[in-house]
Order: C-alpha cells, then structure tokens, then sequence
C-alpha cells in the first residue's frame, strides 16, 4: 500500500498514535463532465513523497501520519457513504485528525457526517469550491457531488464557501434557506482578498472541504469541472487559514482532482493536502 509522505515519515511517526489518519476514497459515480477522480487518492499520495517535511514553518508529520486503505467505493452510494462515516468516526473519536482524499465531492456527506456523530456539537464546514454543491439533486442522484453540501446543511452543518462562481437559481435560494455564509470568487479575485472572517456564531470546530476547482484552471486544470475566474493558491490557502483562528479544524478533505498525466498538478493537490493539516496545528 502507497503511503502519505513516506520518503519524509520517522519510524516514531508512523504509529497508530498518530494525530492524522490519511483516508484515500477513489470514488467516481456522478461525475457530469470529465473523468478521472477515481485516480485522484493514488496521485496525491505518490506525489505526497516529494514534499518536504515543513510547510508554512510547520511540521505536520512530526505529529504523526497513517494512511489506511482505500476505501470500498462499490455498492450504493449510500452504503460508500456509511462505510466512509465509520471511518472518520473512529479517527475523531480517537482523538485524531481525518483527511479524506477524493475522489468526487460527494464523498464530503460520508467524511463529514461521520465527524459530526463522534463530536455530537456543532459543526462548521469551510468550503473551497467554484460551485455551491447545494442543489437538492442533480441528474437525479441525491448524493450527487452537485448537492453534497444541501445534504450536510438538512443536517444542521453551517458552510462558509469561498471561491463560487458557477451556480443556479436553487442553489442560490438554498444558500438563504440554509443561512449559507460566502464570498464569491469575482468579488475576491477582483479584491485580491486573502482574509474574511466568519460570523461570531459559526461553530468552533470547523470541517475543511478543498475542492480543486475552487482554484483557477490556470493553476488547477486537472479537475472535472474546470470554470475560469477561480482562486490563487495562497489566496485559497490564506482564505482557510485566516478563517480557521480561533477555531479547531477536526477533519478536511482534498477532492475532485482527475489526474492527466502531469505531475504538477498531483503536487498541487499534495501540497494542499499538507498545508491544510499544518493549519489544522496552527
């Protein structure tokens, strides 16, 4: 089994105490335009070797890493949704950090739901995503990577999107409905806006969702749903930092990349993927 960052892990960084838990889902059901995520865990994890082992002047893997095994993606979705839930539940009940690596989006309802069961408090999710995710089917597959986010706000998951910029009239009605906090990428791009923070009453511990598109194709352009106009790198890396202060980041997820043969790109996610556990120690 490939390993998270094994060229870099100490033998003492390995164990079961370990503070994260790498959880690989190669899931591909409902993407609606490219193909490809199912090869996104592999990727980002046989990129992960050519990380260093700081980031941002954090040492995340200093703290411990394991990478488990892929998960079974077959069978309905909702039973891939329980058996992922199961999982981030016995990491956060553990004590321990979950990171999921997509896969699609839709892989967000299982990771976060199991987190929210093993916290039983509120819970924020902060999304990085050219789309809203929250129409209430699309194609009609309720666990579409397209409603992801309507199912997790029905269950009380208040969201905080960053980087918007493709959605439809539902969605828009959805994100009042569900009292959806966000700033649009025209207006953060445009700004060159890297902080926003969060109402007072969002939730203290807070669930990260990356989606790759949230990035400008420019930058990002293996990914299923490519839309112009989209984030830079650290302005979607500072963006979740900056809105992370004062809260406790308790599982993310880095989804939605299709590889196409360049390994830029793999890195991208990789790189990601450990910034985004070095703002869970920050």
């Amino acid at each position: 089994m490939t390993i998270f960052l094994n060229s870099e892990l100490q033998p003492g960084e390995r164990t079961q105490d370990a503070r994260f838990r790498i959880i690989p889902v190669p899931l591909e059901r409902t993407v609606s335009y490219g193909s490809g995520t199912a090869n996104g865990p592999a990727a980002i994890i046989a990129a992960s070797n050519e990380l260093e082992r700081i980031t941002n002047a954090i040492e995340p893997c200093a703290h411990g890493i394991v990478t488990e095994s892929p998960l079974d993606c077959t069978g309905p979705l909702p039973d891939v949704m329980e058996r992922l839930a199961q999982r981030t539940r016995a990491a956060t009940a553990a004590g321990k950090i979950p990171v999921t690596l997509g896969g699609e989006h839709s892989l967000s309802y299982g990771a976060v739901t199991g987190v929210a069961r093993a916290l039983g408090r509120p819970l924020g999710l902060i999304q990085i995503d050219a789309h809203a995710d929250l129409r209430i089917a699309y194609q009609g597959e309720k666990h579409s990577h397209a409603s992801v986010m309507h199912l997790l706000a029905e269950t009380g998951i208040r969201l905080a999107q960053f980087g918007v910029r493709a959605l439809c009239q539902q969605e828009i009605d959805n994100r009042t409905r569900h009292d959806v906090f966000y700033k649009d990428a025209e207006d953060l791009v445009t700004g060159n806006i890297h902080a926003i923070d969060l109402p007072d009453d969002f939730p203290e511990h807070v669930y990260v969702s990356f989606d790759v598109d949230g990035l400008d194709p420019s930058q990002m352009p293996a990914t299923g749903t490519p839309v112009p106009g989209g984030l830079g790198y650290y302005q979607a890396l500072h963006l979740v930092e900056h809105a992370l202060k004062g809260r406790k980041c308790v599982g993310l997820d880095v989804v939605e990349l299709a590889p196409d043969g360049n390994a830029a790109w793999d890195f991208t996610a990789a790189q990601i993927t450990y910034r985004l556990m070095a703002a869970c120690l920050g």
